[in-house]
């Protein structure tokens, strides 16, 4: 059975209301519309990846869940555990146990780290979590292959690239949250962080969470393998399909998708930005490099 029919599987006797349902969802930055109503739903359990060209909206998908006060939603639904998820404040997402993993996270001077992440901790689970707090802080170093060092040091102050990542996916496993969204959590990684981040997100993965992946990269999507892909351009989400759409994009680029939407009728806005592409590229050893600039590559 793929993984998939698994998911699918899981989903015929998973509740008829899902964790995350996002309904119609039209968003805006600064007065222009990005979002031009998606729809989609999560359980946990399940790992979705949302693929897309630079400009698409995909980051505009994960700030607005989260709350973020520059992302204005214009119109739509969101429910989280049957709850209205819009009508909370970003810091009621997280303690209800909605996490997002920031593709440049912030660097916070004066605030230890292993600090920071006992408050977390007790602020989503309450006083008694902290008496266990050391025992698991520990075993998910571990995992992480992270030095107890870093519970010293300042958040993200003076990490690289690929430390702050493993601090994003640190910070997921103690904070234990329901639906984990991953923004491009895979740029910037070298080859040993990128292995890292993604075994110690595989070590996590299970009936508890579920896991939406924005990524540029098929080749982070054979390590987190998808249950359900889901391809986003132009502010709306253009196609669904299982582990083996986001192969068929990794070959051929976006192009026949758009192809395919325009000889139904469809209209889509298209991105400007700079490294927006569309179609596919000729099979070089730099495309079969994972770790290369995702500017360059058509996922």
């Amino acid at each position: 059975m793929t993984a998939t029919a698994e998911a699918r599987a899981r989903a015929s006797s998973a509740p008829a209301e899902p964790t995350l349902r996002v309904e119609n969802l039209r968003v805006a930055v600064d007065g222009r519309e990005i979002l031009h109503g998606v729809d989609f739903t999560i359980n946990k359990g399940e790992v979705h990846a949302i693929l897309g060209p630079n400009g698409s909206g995909k980051s505009t998908l994960a700030y607005a869940l989260m709350g973020s006060p520059r992302y204005e939603v214009t119109d739509g639904a969101v429910t989280f555990k049957g709850e209205d998820l819009l009508a909370m404040a970003t810091d009621e997402r997280a303690r209800a146990g909605l996490f997002l993993a920031f593709q440049y996270p912030t660097s916070i001077p004066g605030v230890q780290m292993g600090n920071f992440l006992r408050l977390a901790v007790k602020s989503r689970f309450g006083d008694q979590a902290v008496a266990g707090f050391r025992k698991e802080l520990d075993e998910k170093l571990r995992v992480l292959k992270m030095d107890r060092s870093y519970m010293t040091r300042y958040l993200n102050e003076g990490f690289s690239g690929g430390e702050k990542k493993k601090a994003e996916i640190l910070q997921m496993a103690m904070l234990r949250p329901e639906v984990a969204i991953m923004d491009e959590t895979d740029s910037g990684l070298d080859v040993d962080a990128f292995h890292v981040v993604a075994d110690g997100v595989n070590a996590m993965r299970g009936p508890d969470l579920g896991i939406v992946v924005i990524t540029h990269y098929n080749r982070m999507l054979e390590y987190i393998k998808p249950d359900f892909v889901h391809v986003l351009i132009g502010g709306k989400i253009v196609k669904d399909g299982g582990a083996e759409l986001a192969q068929e994009v990794d070959r051929h680029g976006y192009q026949p998708i758009l192809e395919e939407l325009r000889a139904k009728g469809v209209e889509i806005e298209l991105p400007e930005e700079a490294g927006a592409t569309y179609g596919g590229r000729e099979e070089t050893e730099e495309r079969r490099d994972p770790f290369r600039s995702h500017g360059r590559t058509a996922i």
